[in-house]
């Protein structure tokens, strides 16, 4: 397994979560290689957007539905400062994980999350596990109380 794999596995052990991780042959960068992948609706994805805080550089993650696109100034908003997309390397630096695998579990930085509301249509939702090519199922009521997401709209 691959460590960042196995980092999200224990988190959601650690936070009463059992989940199944799923490999996927093709790649599941973005929310239609994932749907396609796993035979699921596009909105059935989960995509977990990085951005900062233009002001004080903060890491923020939004959990959008894959058929959702996020109103920057909606969200620039709610967290009180306007919101730029940062490199790879802040990704990287702020959760561990590399764009294109960004889980929801198992950061290992402080990061506030955010989570689309319209994820809540589904009775479960699929999101990355750390690689391009691992995913796994989850409860939408449970992703959000695991990640202590804050839940409104993002479009």
């Amino acid at each position: 397994m691959h460590p960042a794999v196995a980092r999200v596995v224990a988190d959601a052990e650690a936070k009463g979560i059992k989940i199944r991780i799923v490999h996927t042959e093709k790649t599941a960068r973005s929310a239609k290689e994932a749907a396609e992948a796993l035979s699921v609706s596009v909105g059935e994805i989960v995509k977990s957007l990085v951005f900062a805080g233009a002001e004080t550089d903060k890491a923020y993650l939004l959990l959008v539905a894959g058929d959702n696109r996020v109103d920057e100034a909606k969200m620039a908003e709610a967290f009180g400062e306007a919101l730029r997309r940062p490199d790879a390397d802040f990704v990287r630096q702020a959760t561990g994980f590399a764009i294109g695998g960004v889980s929801p579990l198992g950061s290992t930085g402080e990061i506030e999350v955010f989570m689309d509301e319209s994820l809540f249509r589904f009775s479960t939702v699929w999101a990355a596990a750390g690689t391009p090519h691992d995913v796994f199922e989850v409860v939408p009521l449970q992703l959000r109380s695991a990640t202590r997401a804050r839940v409104g709209p993002v479009v």
